[in-house]
């Protein structure tokens, strides 16, 4: 059982850092195109990034573009979004996804993370 374990959300204010990691159990990370996804209130999920398994493709949504970075570690078996020049916006509930097609939601998620930017 593929299991997606999310940490390092938190709140910080607009303009600084944070990096979220997703830690794969029960499969290797190396096997999965891997995906961040993020959900505000009283929105739809929305894609973030994505890192193809064999690292050679990424994209993101062009609201991040030029501020966040998507990358994995297959030794640790996680994958990590790093996050800069924060704004409010980008407050969501931030979730880890895996799968087998590029840009297509995969069929393993996280339980989330929350990332609060306050102005």
């Amino acid at each position: 059982q593929v299991q997606l374990v999310e940490s390092g959300g938190g709140l910080v204010q607009a303009g600084e850092s944070l990096r979220l990691s997703c830690t794969v159990s029960g499969g290797f990370v190396s096997s999965y195109h891997m995906a961040w996804y993020r959900q505000a209130p009283g929105k739809e999920r929305e894609f973030v990034a994505i890192i193809t398994s064999s690292g050679q493709r990424i994209s993101y949504v062009d609201s991040v573009k030029g501020r966040f970075l998507i990358s994995r570690d297959n030794a640790k078996n996680t994958v990590y979004l790093q996050m800069n020049s924060l704004k409010p916006e980008d407050a969501a509930v931030y979730y880890c996804n895996a799968g087998y097609k590029f840009l297509t939601e995969g069929d393993y998620w996280g339980q989330g993370t929350q990332v609060t930017v306050s102005s």
